[in-house]
């Protein structure tokens, strides 16, 4: 028989005990630590830590905007799948446009991708709405271009798309210019739904 871990507390306890010895967050803004702690716990890798950025002003306003019952805007359906029902558990508060049936037909319009597109159907929620992207860098620059164009400004912006063209430029682009919004990026290809995910459930109190 397998000799391994079986107790749920004792693998939670033990696998934070390694991030901890084996991640710098010397960086890390001091309430930033949880969020980028779980984002290691999601992704199993130590070393996102030196190259994830959050600004100072990141978490609180996160936090802010979920407790005053704002929205979550998500750019993937495993994002929101991804965020704890009994840590958010009004489910409408959650918006992923992707597969809205306008969508396909928008992308056609604005000449841009489908996740693109999405975001464009955000522009009513956007205010004071915490977005996490986890997929498209698509949807983050096109977010940027809203933003540019005096649309919305979301409370602040989780940018973890992930994947080989516009994900680290697209990261790049806000990092240089956070345009005055709170935000928590990750240089470079890497990122994800996951990763996205076990942001907001750390922001909302999570210990999963």
């Amino acid at each position: 028989m397998s000799d391994y871990l079986k107790k749920p507390d004792d693998i939670y306890a033990l696998s934070f005990k390694m991030i901890d010895e084996e991640a710098d967050l010397s960086l890390i803004p001091a309430n930033a630590h949880a969020v980028v702690r779980r984002m290691i716990h999601a992704s199993g890798m130590t070393d996102i830590a030196k190259h994830t950025v959050v600004s100072p002003d990141f978490v609180t306003a996160a936090e802010v905007a979920l407790m005053a019952g704002g929205k979550v805007l998500v750019d993937a359906e495993m994002v929101r799948h991804g965020i704890i029902a009994r840590l958010m558990p009004d489910r409408d508060r959650i918006i992923c446009t992707l597969n809205d049936p306008r969508t396909r037909q928008l992308a056609s319009e604005i000449a841009n991708t489908r996740s693109a597109a999405a975001v464009e159907l955000w522009r009513p929620h956007l205010l004071g709405a915490l977005v996490v992207i986890g997929n498209a860098p698509t949807a983050l620059f096109h977010l940027l271009d809203i933003i540019d164009a005096g649309g919305p400004r979301p409370a602040a912006i989780v940018a973890l798309p992930v994947g080989f063209v516009g994900a680290a430029e697209s990261k790049e682009q806000m990092i240089a210019n956070p345009r005055g919004i709170p935000f928590l990026a990750l240089r470079g290809r890497l990122g994800g739904s996951a990763m996205a995910a076990a942001v907001v459930n750390a922001l909302l109190g999570g210990n999963e």
